[in-house]
């Protein structure tokens, strides 16, 4: 049975002075059985946030918003995976804003993977087609073309070891005013797990798949109620502590659906 999964993306969002205050409430408001939280603040807040959650919530684990593909250098402002060991236990990468405001390609984005499982850091690759694919009808190429070009050099052995989780962001309905709808999400969960198998994945079907696009406590159980989609990668409503606890809410009603489903 696949896990149910809400991590929150705090983007430049916070500082070390409250940011641990922030995932002490959240982790307080968001104590619900058999959801798997993970909270990604920016890079000068995981110490904070690591330290202010120690023996406060066992059960949520702190993530970093990105990783660098080379294990050092003369790459300023940037962070690698051995920075990450011990502040970090989940890291995201590929997310649509670093393809679009850092140019990151597929095979940059692939390297990321490697240097995060290597580093024993947990992943979750994002995905994602933009509005004028989804127009022309190129949603499905575009995702699976991200999917090759990012996994096509790795073992699928070895990713399905370090719990990889993909995250479909349809970048068409973050901030636009179009909303996708649940039965989008659920098919290009399915189509994913699909372009995995092609590719080698023979526990494609394993595999967790979230949403992330502009979720919010109102419309996530749309996305929940797909029995391709495994929980969601928020975004805004991440820094909300009842927004989250009404997501994470939520998520707990799916996750004891499926316990008892195979009980």
């Amino acid at each position: 049975m696949r896990p149910v999964i809400i991590a929150a993306n705090w983007k430049m969002n916070t500082t070390p002075a409250d940011a641990g205050e922030l995932a002490l409430t959240i982790a307080s408001r968001t104590r619900v059985p058999s959801v798997t939280r993970v909270i990604c603040p920016p890079f000068v807040c995981l110490a904070a946030v690591r330290d202010a959650l120690v023996g406060a919530d066992d059960g949520i684990a702190v993530g970093a918003q990105d990783v660098h593909h080379e294990l050092a250098g003369a790459f300023t402002g940037d962070v690698s995976a051995a920075m990450l060991v011990g502040l970090a236990r989940w890291v995201i990468v590929g997310h649509s804003e670093r393809r679009r405001d850092h140019a990151e390609t597929d095979e940059i984005i692939g390297r990321k993977l490697g240097r995060a499982v290597e580093a024993g850091l947990r992943p979750i690759l994002c995905v994602g087609e933009q509005l004028a694919d989804r127009d022309a009808g190129r949603a499905t190429d575009v995702v699976g073309g991200q999917l090759a070009g990012a996994l096509g050099s790795h073992d699928p052995e070895a990713l399905t070891a370090a719990g990889m989780v993909i995250a479909y962001e349809p970048v068409w309905a973050i901030g636009t005013g179009r909303n996708a709808l649940g039965s989008d999400a659920g098919a290009m969960a399915e189509t994913i797990r699909a372009t995995m198998s092609r590719l080698g994945w023979a526990d494609a079907g394993d595999v967790p798949v979230l949403y992330g696009g502009s979720v919010t406590a109102a419309n996530i159980g749309e996305f929940l109620a797909e029995p391709a989609i495994d929980g969601a990668l928020v975004g805004g409503a991440s820094l909300k502590p009842d927004e989250m606890a009404g997501i994470v809410g939520r998520a707990g009603v799916t996750a004891a659906a499926r316990l008892s489903a195979h009980s």
